[in-house]
């Protein structure tokens, strides 16, 4: 169990900018920092990180925390794992309560797979590097093509022997369990048998961005037909393939100071080019690109180069996948290689500086490519010719950017040797088909939400919709004022918190969400805030509170301080804000009593009691007057 101590070093040390810069591209805007979201697509910047405070808000989505979240998040992984990787970048020692040592344990079921994978990780690079049969098989194979002892260091390349149980006795001295062995697909049970996945192969450890193995390809180096050539990892609750990309984490720096990715298909190809000194450079192994995919690209560069070997059926396969980049607003470029060359093949046969020469200087945009491409095989023939036609469309119309469409459509139009208005024509035609068949979608789906709505709930009435939003909204931006402003004090010394405190000890507050949490803060802390340690709280919901409360969507340009432009701050004087909205809760409270009393009124037959009521909603009324007043506001009879 990491201490409480080292947790908050961790929180203090870890800068939020450079946390969410390792896996995103920042720009900084007034006192913030801006990018698209990595937690879902968009095309405008909605992802906001304000150091000043240490937490990201994302205004599309809703997610937001600190860094300890957002390595979680982003890099999927346990609040443990989260702590030690920040602790390794800031070099911060992890100090574990001895007390508690036994609930390691106890460790999540991710936490124990990166321990057993990383386990066959180095077993792997044993077998490699210290067994005759890894040198004699293994090593040579890599050494014959070309891969150098550097090279295969920095990759982890490895091999594991022909024997059926080589890594599950060695795992077994090591006192690792079968079941999580099995769970990172290590190894298979069968007919009451278990043995090794990977026997007799080199070996290649597929890397999360962090750095840590996920899973493993492996390559056969015989040649049994009754064995498939490569064999990968299954998916885990580590590893899914869709959204990995084959050396991302070697080449994630470099993708961002080229402001360029090359994508490849296969292992050796990132691996010779990163060789020859092209490390901006990743594999999708053999798969269809995915959204996932295009997103871990997209946190680095919005540039991608795909290298293609010289083979037009393969090319062809794999166009559709592409049009996904294009969607995401992505930059696409496509480069081939002469004789069936693939970037592997091509690099080790003229080196990486006239392979570079070559790329830039054989390059195309992915439009042009993919219209030159298909015409070569349409030839004379109209239909052809008129298919292509609308496929280019269909590919054009996913660009979001208006301009670039707009200068494919005339570039296309000369390649085509076509009208450029049939183009667009065709394109609106398309646009316009979507978006009925998106708006009947919608519909069915708002029609279904409606039939749902009627059959759960009744419906209130619309003074307590207006009353009970009123409440909610008021009880939030208390909660914003304690959160952001609770050590901010008057000519008096005193807080915010304190004064806070003491004006509402006597209300009820109303709202789970925002009722609750001002109830807790309130509660748990004595004259301000500890921001930290509010940041910990156990429930997950309230926390997500929290990190939405403390951002802000908006922030005042430098020019207008530049050009001598004021306006007034929206929290210049919080206590004024936090007596207006204790005020206004105040008069919402007193709203609603005076609602609950009216209706008790119509109902009630028996004088006396009626009496009472009258009374009681004549000291409501006043009572209302008086608040109201305070506030400003003018009350109608």
């Amino acid at each position: 169990m990491i201490t409480q101590e080292t947790i908050s070093q961790i929180q203090q040390t870890a800068d939020i900018v450079e946390v969410v810069g390792d896996f995103v591209t920042l720009k900084k805007k007034g006192q913030n920092y801006w990018a698209c979201c990595p937690f879902h697509n968009e095309k405008s910047p909605s992802f906001s990180v304000a150091p000043h405070k240490g937490i990201y808000k994302c205004f599309g989505c809703g997610a937001a925390g600190d860094s300890i979240k957002f390595v979680m998040d982003v890099e999927k992984i346990s609040y443990v794992e989260s702590l030690r990787y920040l602790a390794k970048k800031y070099s911060i020692e992890i100090v574990e309560d001895i007390s508690n040592y036994q609930q390691k344990q106890e460790a999540s079921t991710n936490e124990s797979l990166y321990i057993v994978l990383n386990f066959a990780k180095n077993y792997f690079v044993g077998q490699l590097h210290d067994t005759e049969e890894g040198k004699s098989i293994g090593y040579s194979y890599f050494k014959e093509r070309g891969f150098s002892e550097e090279t295969i260091r920095k990759f982890e390349l490895g091999y594991t022997a022909h024997a059926w149980d080589g890594l599950l006795k060695e795992a077994k001295v090591q006192q690792h369990q079968e079941d999580i062995l099995e769970k990172a697909g290590l190894i298979i049970k069968k007919d009451d048998k278990t043995y090794d996945r990977f026997r007799g192969r080199v070996i290649f450890p597929i890397h999360n961005t962090s750095g840590k193995a996920i899973a493993f390809g492996a390559r056969i180096l015989t040649s049994d037909k009754n064995q498939p050539k490569y064999i990968n990892s299954p998916e885990t609750e580590v590893y899914h393939k869709h959204q990995v990309l084959y050396g991302i984490f070697q080449a994630k720096n470099a993708i961002r100071q080229n402001d360029n990715c090359f994508l490849t298909e296969g292992y050796t190809d990132v691996i010779s080019l990163h060789q020859a000194g092209i490390e901006n450079v990743v594999a999708s192994s053999g798969t269809s690109l995915t959204q996932d995919q295009i997103k871990l690209v997209a946190r680095f560069t919005q540039n991608i180069t795909i290298l293609y070997d010289g083979d037009p059926a393969g090319i062809k396969a794999s166009l559709r996948g592409i049009d996904l980049i294009l969607e995401k607003g992505l930059n696409v470029q496509v480069c081939t290689f002469p004789n069936n060359d693939d970037p592997d093949s091509y690099v080790r046969k003229i080196g990486g500086v006239a392979f570079k020469e070559f790329v830039s200087n054989n390059t195309t945009d992915f439009i042009t490519y993919k219209t030159k491409l298909f015409l070569v095989d349409a030839g004379n023939d109209p239909i052809k010719k008129a298919g292509i036609i609308r496929d280019i469309v269909e590919s054009i119309s996913k660009i979001p950017d208006g301009i670039k469409r707009a200068v494919y459509f005339k570039q296309c139009s000369q390649l085509l040797d076509i009208a450029e208005d049939v183009l667009i024509t065709e394109y609106n035609k398309n646009t316009l088909l979507q978006r009925k068949q998106k708006s009947k979608e919608e519909t069915e789906i708002y029609e279904s939400n409606i039939i749902l709505d009627n059959f759960n709930q009744e419906q209130e009435a619309p003074s307590q919709i207006t009353l009970s939003n009123a409440i909610h909204v008021l009880e939030m931006e208390l909660a914003r004022l304690i959160v952001n402003f609770s050590d901010f004090k008057n000519e008096d010394g005193l807080t915010l918190f304190n004064y806070v405190k003491n004006e509402v000890h006597d209300i009820q507050f109303k709202t789970v969400e925002y009722g609750q949490l001002i109830t807790y803060m309130l509660g748990q802390f004595a004259d301000q805030i500890d921001l930290n340690e509010l940041k910990n709280v156990e429930d997950v919901h309230m926390k997500n509170r929290i990190f939405n409360l403390l951002a802000e969507k908006y922030d005042l340009s430098p020019n207008w301080f530049k050009h001598q432009i004021t306006v007034p701050a929206k929290d210049s004087n919080p206590f004024i804000n936090a007596y207006n909205v204790i005020l206004k809760i105040r008069l919402r409270h007193i709203r609603e009593m005076l609602h609950e009393n009216q209706v008790i009124i119509s109902q009630t037959i028996d004088d006396d009691q009626l009496f009472q009521l009258l009374k009681v909603n004549m000291v409501l009324k006043n009572t209302e007057k008086e608040v109201a007043k305070l506030l400003g506001n003018v009350i109608t009879p």
